[in-house]
C-alpha cells in the first residue's frame, strides 16, 4: 500500500492550499483517511476525517470552516483544500488510511494503518 501526498509549499497568510493523498494497493473505497499535522515536538493531530464514501466528516476545531476534506474514489484520491490559512498552519501534512466500515473513521493517529510520507506547508505573516 502506498499513499502519495502532495500539494504542499510556502504561502502568505490568508492565501489557500489544496493537498492530495492518492492511494495506490488498497481498495480505496473501503478505506477512511485522515489528514493529521506534525509540528516539532508536538504530537501528530488530526486535521480531518473522511469515512469511506464520503458521507461522514470530522474537522479539528482550529479549522473548521477553513479547511474542506473530500474523496473521489474513482482515483482513488482524498483533498484537503485549505483556505484562509494561518502561521500556526505551517506543519508537516500527512495523509493515512485505515479500511472501515460503513460511516466510521478513526480519530486517532495509531488507529490507522498506513501513511504516506508527509507534505511540508509554510505559512508565512
Amino acid at each position: 500500500v502506498q499513499l502519495q501526498a502532495s500539494g504542499g509549499g510556502l504561502v502568505q497568510a490568508g492565501d489557500s492550499l489544496k493537498l492530495s493523498c492518492e492511494a495506490s494497493g488498497i481498495t480505496f473505497s473501503r478505506a477512511a483517511v485522515g489528514w493529521f499535522r506534525q509540528v516539532p515536538g508536538k504530537d501528530r493531530e488530526l486535521v480531518a476525517a473522511i469515512s469511506r464514501s464520503g458521507s461522514s466528516t470530522k474537522y479539528a476545531d482550529s479549522v473548521k470552516g477553513r479547511f474542506t476534506i473530500s474523496r473521489d474514489n474513482a482515483k482513488k484520491t482524498v483533498y484537503l483544500q485549505m483556505n484562509s490559512l494561518k502561521r500556526e498552519d505551517t506543519a508537516v501534512y500527512y495523509c493515512a488510511a485505515k479500511s472501515t466500515i460503513l460511516t466510521y473513521f478513526p480519530t486517532q493517529s495509531n488507529e490507522y494503518d498506513y501513511w504516506g510520507q508527509g507534505t511540508l506547508v509554510t505559512v508565512s505573516s
